[in-house]
C-alpha cells in the first residue's frame, strides 16, 4: 500500500506555525515511507477564500521544504460533492431540519436543564411533509443531518454505539456515537461544511493516513460513520498536540503571530522553525537538524505528548545559530551576494563570522566593520587611546599572512607592557567598534593592512 496522506488549509489567512505543525506531520511521514503528500485547498468558503493567500500557503510550505505530489482545489469539486450528497440521500442517511439557530439553542438549554446531554433530538425526522411544506412556505431553508448509526429500531431511542480506532499519536481511541448530535453537512444556504468535502475527497484521492490536530478528535468518530457510509475503506487516524504560544493562548491566522511569513522574513532558517515545531511537545531532545530526511528519521508520531505544546519564539534564536554555525559558503552564497557580501574574501569572511551570528543577514554588520574606513572614535576609552596610536605604528607591513595578528599583538606586547585583556579588548574595539565577535586573528586579515589604519583615530 502506498501512503497518501493531505494538507488542507483553508486559503482565508496566512498560515502561522500551528497551521504548518500538521503539513510537517504530514510531510515527514510521507517522507518515511516513501508516500506521496497532497496539498488540498479547502476553499469552500468562497466568500472569504482568496487566491493571494493559497499563494502564500504554497510559498510558506516551499520554503519549510515540502515538496507537494499534487495540488487540490475543493473549490473545483462541487459536482463530486453534490453526488455524495445524493447517495446520502438515497440511502435515508441525510435528512433536512428546518430549526433556527435560536430554536436550536432554546431546545438545547432546555435539556440541559432537565440535565439531559445538549444532543440534538432529531425532531426534524418526525416533521410531515405538510408541516415541510408549511416551512418552505415561510421562507425556511433546509440544513442537512447526517444520520448516526446510533440506534437499532428507532432513531429516537439511541444505545451507546462506540467506534474504535488504533490512533497513530494517541493509541487506542473510543468516542460513543450516542454521546453526540448529528452532525450537519449542508447549510442552510446549500454550501458544505468542513466535513462533507473532507470526506469524499479523502475517499476520491485514496487517503491512507489523516494526521491532524487533536481538536478533531471528537469529530473523528462521527467521521468514521460518512466514511463507512460511502466507502469500504477507512483511513489510519493521528491527532497530534496543537501549539500554543508561551502563555497558553492559541495562535490564529488572524492575529498573525508567529505567522510563517513572518519567520521567513526575520531571517529564521526553515529548519530551525520545523525542528521546533515537530520535535517541541515530544518525548524527543529539541535540537537543530539539518535537513527533512534526517527530521523524517527522527519522527514518531507516538512520541507527541497528550497535552499542548508550548512554542517559544526564543528558542529559534539558539537553533538559527546552532544551524548556521554548519552552513558551508555555498549553502548561502546566493544570500549573502544579495546583501552585496560578494568577492575574493566573500568565503574566507562567511567561515570567519558563520560562528557570532543568529541569522544570515547579521554578516551584512560584519563586512560594513572589514570595509570600514572610519575611526571607531567612540569605541575607544580616552585612557586607552595613546596605547592604541602607539600599537598602530608597531602594525605589520605588508603583504600579511595568517599569523599577522600574532605577530602584531606579540610585537604591542613587547613594547607596551600589556597583557590579557588590557592588551586586546583595546585592539578589538578599535578595530570593530564592539566588545565581542569573531576571532581577530581571521578578521584581521580580511580587513586588511590600509583599513586598519583608517581607523587610528
Amino acid at each position: 500500500m502506498t501512503v497518501i496522506v493531505r494538507f488542507a488549509p483553508s486559503p482565508t489567512g496566512y498560515i502561522h506555525i500551528g497551521n504548518a505543525r500538521p503539513a510537517l506531520y504530514n510531510w515527514l511521514f510521507a517522507l518515511k515511507n516513501k508516500g506521496q503528500f497532497i496539498l488540498r485547498y479547502d476553499d469552500t468558503d468562497v466568500e472569504r477564500s482568496r487566491s493571494e493567500y493559497a499563494e502564500a500557503i504554497a510559498r510558506d510550505i516551499d520554503w519549510l521544504g515540502i515538496k507537494p505530489s499534487r495540488v487540490e482545489y475543493q473549490s473545483k469539486r462541487f459536482a463530486v460533492y453534490d453526488a455524495a450528497v445524493e447517495k446520502l440521500k438515497a440511502a435515508g442517511l441525510l435528512y433536512a431540519c428546518y430549526e433556527t439557530a435560536e430554536e436550536l439553542e432554546l431546545r438545547r438549554k432546555l435539556r440541559l436543564t432537565r440535565r439531559l446531554p445538549p444532543v440534538y433530538g432529531r425532531d426534524a425526522l418526525k416533521l410531515t411533509d405538510e408541516q415541510k411544506a408549511a416551512f418552505e412556505a415561510e421562507g425556511r431553508k433546509p440544513h442537512w443531518r447526517f444520520l448516526l448509526p446510533n440506534f437499532k429500531t428507532t432513531p429516537f431511542e439511541t444505545e451507546r454505539t462506540e467506534v474504535h480506532w488504533d490512533d497513530l499519536v494517541r493509541g487506542p481511541q473510543t468516542v460513543d456515537l450516542a454521546s453526540m448530535s448529528d452532525p450537519v453537512l449542508v447549510r442552510e444556504d446549500g454550501t458544505y461544511l468542513y466535513t462533507l468535502p473532507s470526506v469524499v475527497d479523502d475517499i476520491d484521492m485514496g487517503i491512507t493516513h489523516i494526521i491532524r490536530g487533536d481538536d478533531h478528535v471528537t469529530n473523528t468518530g462521527a467521521q468514521i460513520a460518512i466514511f463507512r457510509a460511502l466507502s469500504d475503506v477507512v483511513p489510519v487516524f493521528g491527532h497530534h498536540n496543537l501549539l500554543t504560544t508561551t502563555s497558553g493562548e492559541g495562535l490564529s491566522k488572524r492575529s498573525g503571530a508567529l505567522s510563517v511569513g513572518s519567520l521567513r522574513e526575520a531571517g529564521v532558517e526553515p529548519m530551525a522553525v520545523a525542528s521546533l515545531a515537530v520535535l517541541t511537545g515530544t518525548s524527543d531532545n529539541v535540537e537543530p537538524i539539518a535537513t527533512m530526511e534526517e527530521l523524517a528519521a527522527r519522527y514518531e508520531p507516538s512520541h507527541a505528548s497528550k497535552s499542548n505544546a508550548k512554542f517559544d519564539p526564543a528558542d529559534l534564536t539558539g537553533l538559527n545559530r546552532a544551524l548556521i554555525h554548519h552552513l558551508e559558503f555555498a549553502d548561502v552564497e546566493p544570500r549573502l551576494a544579495a546583501l552585496d557580501i560578494s568577492g575574493d574574501k566573500a568565503e574566507a569572511f562567511w567561515a570567519t563570522v558563520r560562528g557570532n551570528i543568529d541569522h544570515v543577514q547579521d554578516a551584512a554588520q560584519w563586512w560594513e566593520v572589514v570595509n570600514r574606513t572610519e575611526p571607531f572614535s567612540d569605541a575607544v576609552a580616552n585612557e586607552d587611546k595613546d596605547f592604541i596610536a602607539q600599537a598602530f605604528d608597531l602594525l605589520p607591513e605588508s603583504p600579511w599572512g595568517s599569523d599577522v595578528w600574532k605577530v602584531w599583538t606579540e610585537a604591542v606586547k613587547a613594547a607596551t607592557g600589556r597583557k590579557g585583556k588590557t592588551l586586546f579588548m583595546p585592539l578589538r574595539l578599535a578595530l570593530t567598534g564592539v566588545a565581542s565577535g569573531p576571532e581577530l586573528a581571521d578578521l584581521l586579515p580580511l580587513i586588511g593592512r590600509e583599513n586598519t589604519l583608517a581607523r587610528r583615530a
